[in-house]
């Protein structure tokens, strides 16, 4: 692993820096002024380069903020760390605009330091991997099974010149799929042309379409070519084919059949040498039954059909999506790229995105805005997205399997509904462990392996969303969570490494828990 870059003038700093950063196997390398730093940047090869820096504010010879402001040119990825005093909030507000990951008040409590060392390193490691997802993308991102087979379909047509409809709902990315299949066809030299019929007047579409010669009409001053004969050689793409208005569904219909179309006003045929691939939202057969649109056309059109799934149907792809369009959007925008917590991206991956991966960029992109640090976290997301996903049974469903109640068996009556604090509670003698006092329920008697906590889990999770509540994954995690590291403390007699061992998760998560949780 690379090492931890540490820039202070105070020796006893780095001094303490090193050693705690040598007890966790992290290397470091030391620095007392940005001088030697920048120096250093330009003569060692990146991959030997920093993991991340963890810098001073003020020191003789150059400031930490204009560190952070070169390092971000040469190394925009890498996290830096700024160190300050508690009573220089205006240096710390200006290291997260600068692009910090995160600001450390002098005097720190040395393993919080630690802790947040460690988060920017693992930080950093999924960027590093993020950033070489990015680097391969296509031009199309998915890796769930029903993109991988769009994907596929696309490849099989590369090579052909076959009409080809493309259903999906809106946002869902049918224009990017209609660019992908033109790229990959023998016609990719030629100019890829895109309408959207919904979204021109039908008195205008017409002409849009075909082109008219002069004086067809009042304002026709000269000849125009339509997108038939813009897209002559190559791809024509026909969008919101469904809302096209049924007397030019002829006409269209009569240049997929021979390629030749008349100009409005005009007199003389026009052949054009085009491919046409069309999408649509709505259920053509549907609107055929209600006869709004063509037998003859949908045929037609309805040669090769791809279905591009909704973002629901492919949560798995909601991180690459997020992380890409938080790059594109801070691009677009000149500033920073932000990132973003796992918690936020598991709570995005619940969300169900009416609108898509469209609806996602535009998220993408107010939290490029709107964020108030250079890290997204749970509390930043969108209120639509907090009150939709947090309302949402989906996220009751996808509890781990050993927290939802199996199914009761004959005779067993579920208990009355309980705080989930009881549910959990043993039946052992009160050790005082953190802020509460894990005491045994009155009169109550051990509870049986699987099913009483779990019923009262389900018993409880079931009040809250009858209560309207939209904060009920984070109550109940929280709450099981509080009660798990308890009786773990309790039970290795506050031992942390121990408790974390026994529990199957890293010391440092312990701990990062028990400050989250305050049970310090």
């Amino acid at each position: 692993m690379k090492p931890i870059w540490i820039v202070d003038d105070d020796q006893s700093i780095r001094f303490v820096l090193e050693k705690a950063l040598l007890r966790e196997n992290l290397p470091t390398r030391s620095f007392t002024n940005p001088q030697d730093v920048l120096k250093a940047l330009i003569d060692t090869p990146e991959q030997e380069g920093p993991q991340i820096l963890v810098s001073d504010i003020r020191m003789p010879g150059g400031s930490g903020l204009e560190l952070l402001e070169k390092v971000k040119e040469k190394l925009p990825g890498l996290p830096v760390i700024i160190m300050t005093a508690f009573s220089d909030l205006d240096s710390a507000v200006s290291a997260f605009q600068g692009g910090a990951f995160e600001y450390l008040p002098k005097p720190f409590d040395l393993p919080k330091a630690v802790e947040l060392i460690h988060r920017a390193v693992e930080e950093s490691q999924r960027e590093e991997v993020a950033e070489e997802r990015m680097t391969a993308a296509p031009e199309m991102l998915g890796q769930a099974p029903a993109m991988q087979d769009v994907f596929r379909a696309i490849g099989r047509l590369s090579q052909s010149q076959v009409t080809v409809l493309i259903t999906g709902e809106s946002g869902s990315g049918k224009e990017l799929v209609a660019r992908a299949l033109h790229k990959h066809s023998p016609r990719s030299a030629g100019p890829f042309v895109a309408i959207n019929t919904a979204a021109i007047p039908k008195d205008l579409l017409e002409s849009e379409l075909f082109g008219h010669e002069r004086g067809a009409f009042t304002g026709a001053q000269t000849m125009r070519r339509g997108r038939f004969e813009q897209a002559d050689g190559g791809t024509l793409f026909l969008d919101e084919i469904g809302d096209m208005p049924f007397d030019l569904q002829t006409r269209l219909l009569r240049v997929l059949s021979d390629g030749h179309f008349y100009r409005v006003g005009g007199h003389s045929a026009v052949r054009a040498n085009v491919r046409v691939i069309a999408a649509t939202h709505q259920n053509l057969e549907q609107r055929v039954k209600e006869g709004v649109f063509r037998e003859d056309l949908f045929h037609r059109l309805n040669v090769i059909r791809l279905r591009l799934p909704a973002l629901r149907e492919r949560r798995e792809d909601v991180p690459m999506l997020t992380r890409f369009f938080l790059q594109q959007s801070a691009k677009q925008l000149g500033v920073e790229p932000k990132r973003i917590s796992e918690a936020a991206l598991k709570l995005l991956g619940t969300f169900d995105f009416p609108g898509n991966v469209r609806q996602l960029e535009n998220v993408c992109h107010w939290l490029t805005v709107m964020a108030p640090a250079q890290v997204i976290e749970l509390k930043d997301l969108p209120p639509e997205v907090l009150a939709m996903a947090g309302s949402s049974t989906a996220a009751l469903v996808a509890l781990p399997e050993a927290l939802v109640a199996p199914t009761a068996p004959a005779g067993f009556t579920a208990p009355p509904p309980m705080a989930l604090s009881e549910a959990l509670r043993p039946a052992s003698a009160p050790v005082a462990v953190g802020t509460e006092p894990l005491a045994p329920l009155e009169g109550a008697a051990t509870p049986s392996p699987g099913l009483a906590w779990e019923a009262g889990l389900q018993a409880e999770a079931l009040a809250l969303l009858e209560e309207g509540r939209t904060d009920v994954w984070d109550v109940l995690t929280r709450r099981f969570e509080t009660r798990l590291i308890q009786t773990a403390l309790a039970n290795t007699r506050g031992r942390r490494i121990e408790a974390a061992h026994k529990l199957g998760i890293g010391r440092n998560t312990i701990t990062r828990k028990i400050q989250e949780l305050n049970l310090e």
